[in-house]
């Protein structure tokens, strides 16, 4: 009667070359045909958000935010006029732009500081700059307020969110 059992050691000694015989298989260089083909992009990921209307520029006054909803109910967002230019604004001063208010740390409502132009959270006291794309001052947030990509059109002088900047707080992607 023959003994069909292996020890630890040399099932340990099996398993690590049967990983490196795979390890050298996946590293082997692509066939001819393959070298040429195109390698996509990755990098960068557009989601399809939707174009939402946000307000009339005559809406707008520095310092006093307009709540929206982007881009779907669950997700509040403030737009501000800043009165100075700021990355991503738009209008004729390039002064107007927007945020989700769910500070990313743990989704507190932010409050919006018309003094110093910039987000608070009232949780763990947070702060983030709406001139500087949102940036993180201050806090225990890891991460930038995520930014409301608006454009402006001068015709109807209606402003509209058209993306988002970020990750909006408790999501995996920012469209459901």
């Amino acid at each position: 009667m023959t003994d069909n059992t292996i020890t630890r050691r040399t099932f340990l000694k099996l398993s690590g070359s049967s990983v490196a015989a795979t390890a050298a298989v996946v590293a082997t260089p692509a066939t001819a045909a393959g070298k040429n083909a195109p390698v996509p992009d990755t990098s960068r990921t557009l989601l399809p958000y939707p174009r939402h209307s946000v307000a009339p520029i005559t809406q707008f006054t520095q310092g006093k935010p307009v709540s929206f909803n982007y881009p779907d109910a669950s997700s509040p967002c403030l737009a501000v006029k800043l009165g100075v230019p700021a990355p991503g604004g738009v209008g004729p001063d390039k002064d107007i732009v927007a945020y989700s208010i769910l500070c990313t740390h743990m989704g507190c409502p932010l409050a919006f500081d018309s003094g110093s132009n910039t987000f608070k959270c009232a949780c763990h006291y947070s702060m983030y700059d709406a001139e500087k794309n949102g940036q993180m001052i201050i806090g225990q947030a890891t991460e930038d307020q995520p930014r409301i990509r608006l454009s402006y059109d001068e015709k109807s002088g209606q402003i509209a969110a058209l993306g988002i900047d970020g990750m909006l707080f408790g999501r995996q992607a920012n469209i459901l």
